[in-house]
């Protein structure tokens, strides 16, 4: 098809090409077109041979799964061995919740509805792209600036932008997440101070990190301060600085926060608690591009873009005297506000597998759990109150509880769940050895009881299964409602209905 026709300029669109392997239809030719929009050439392919052929062309491959991971897993066998490292996106139905954890433990660089052709959708889908390619040729010895340098002579040489380089991988599947994150790109672009709203813990940081990576100043710093956990009388110091002798104790010069991210990014989070004084300085620097330092006379320049985040409402704070009206309209030069993480329940799955593979690095395991089709459903229904960091906790703690290669939805403990009676009952599966006594017995019979002991594992949940249950049966049988029931017992109603069903099934056995 000649996209010319369709009024699209393929020498200033195309970034790059893509294999794209659908065994159920060809590619339509609105699709194709979309996708150049999006700055992606589509190669049809349509047997392995083909897609072989074509391997030294290709920027990244597409490929439908149906039903189950299993041509991911032949793909990347096959281009094992011609081109390592080749960034692969599968295209799964609406609803295939198996074959989506199949494909991104396997792997996949990113995983899209098998529907969606939105702009939007691709773009996002083209910037992970190039962010898998920038890691995939990083090492350990190579500097920021070194990676930037060699990544910009080599697209200098194809005529193409450079990339721009990320430090880590940023989970956006979600149509609210992704249309924000684009937007936030589009903001990067231009020098002006942005706000980022949103409840605690949903992630601004990880948007403000963004916003720098995204900007022509991803060379220089990216400095985050939180204002609500410094101290008030620490707070300047930390921001602007002091020269030696400015009070005492001050020994040595010290440059602030604003210094330090010459040519980069500051990111203020919960700027809502800076000091009313604070909000003055900060005022006069984002206006006249100088600061001074405690003690000193003389102004230093300085050239930082801030980010500003807040869970308040800050136009709530300016009507009650507590946030100042010019420094309000000084940072919201653009606002951006980040759902909760209910509101963008896609970003749920890929978030968990995400925290999964980091945390189990982290803790040293030898194998990365599976997360289950039922603890997967179970996780999307939960309504996450504390947002992504909730989320996290949730995946440490299950880490943990797991037998090590299978995350069960039973492994889960949310926060509401989580009082010392229901880490009775997450214990009551996991086997105890009791240590070595250090009474000695004064008979033999004694003895040899305690030598059992020793060596005998013992679970709890042999000696407290009977005795719970009647708990239980007493507490629902006593109470108006079962979340009073819950109350008493001290676990929450999740949990006694968990419970609850647990009888059911010992009772029909």
């Amino acid at each position: 098809m000649d996209l010319s026709k369709l009024g699209i300029r393929v020498s200033d669109q195309i970034d790059c090409n893509a294999l794209w392997l659908d065994p159920l239809k060809q590619a339509a030719d609105f699709e194709k077109s979309r996708l150049a929009e999006a700055g992606i050439r589509l190669l049809p392919v349509r047997t392995l041979d083909d897609l072989r052929r074509a391997l030294n062309t290709a920027s990244m491959l597409v490929i439908r799964l149906s039903e189950g991971a299993d041509l991911l897993l032949e793909i990347q066998t096959l281009t094992r061995g011609f081109k390592q490292d080749l960034p692969i996106v599968c295209r799964v139905s609406a609803g295939s919740l198996s074959t989506t954890t199949q494909a991104m433990r396997m792997g996949a660089c990113h995983v899209v509805d098998a529907e969606e052709f939105s702009l939007e959708a691709w773009s996002h889908t083209l910037d992970l792209v190039r962010a898998h390619c920038a890691r995939s040729v990083e090492r350990p010895e190579d500097t920021r600036a070194s990676r930037a340098r060699v990544e910009s002579k080599s697209l200098e040489a194809k005529g193409t932008e450079p990339l721009q380089p990320r430090s880590r991988v940023f989970v956006f599947a979600d149509p609210h997440s992704q249309a924000l994150v684009a937007l936030a790109q589009k903001v990067a672009q231009a020098q002006v101070t942005t706000l980022i709203t949103g409840p605690t813990g949903a992630g601004k940081e990880v948007l403000a990190t963004v916003i720098h990576e995204s900007s022509p100043r991803v060379h220089g710093p990216f400095i985050a301060v939180n204002c609500g956990a410094i101290p008030e009388n620490l707070m300047e110091d930390t921001l602007f600085g002091h020269e030696r002798g400015a009070f005492t104790g001050a020994h040595t010069q010290h440059r602030g926060i604003f210094e330090q991210a010459q040519g980069g990014t500051v990111f203020l989070d919960e700027i809502g608690e800076l000091p009313m004084a604070l909000q003055a300085k900060l005022l006069r620097v984002l206006q006249e591009r100088k600061l001074t330092r405690l003690g000193g006379q003389g102004s230093i320049d300085v050239d930082f873009r801030l980010v500003a985040a807040t869970n308040k409402d800050l136009k709530a704070a300016v009507q009650a005297r507590e946030f100042r009206e010019d420094l309000y309209f000084r940072i919201s030069t653009f606002k951006l506000s980040i759902p909760a993480l209910k509101d963008r329940p896609l970003d749920i799955l890929p978030l968990a597998l995400q925290a999964i593979g980091r945390h189990a690095q982290q803790q040293g395991l030898a194998v990365v759990p599976e997360l289950t089709e039922e603890a997967a459903r179970t996780l999307a229904a939960y309504g996450w109150p504390g947002n992504v960091r909730e989320l996290d906790n949730v995946i440490q703690r299950a880490l943990v509880i797991c037998n090590g290669e299978r995350i069960e939805s039973t492994d889960l403990l949310f926060d509401e769940d989580f009082s010392p009676q229901s880490c009775l009952d997450w214990g009551q599966s996991v086997p105890m050895i009791v240590p070595r006594l250090s009474v000695v017995p004064t008979d033999h019979a004694a003895a040899e009881a305690v030598s059992n002991l020793q060596a005998q594992p013992i679970r709890l949940q042999d000696a407290v299964k009977s005795n719970e249950h009647q708990m239980i049966l007493r507490a629902i049988e006593s109470a108006p409602t079962k979340a009073e029931a819950a109350k008493r017992l001290g676990i929450s109603p999740r949990t006694l209905r968990y419970k609850m069903a647990q009888l059911k099934m010992a009772g029909a056995a």
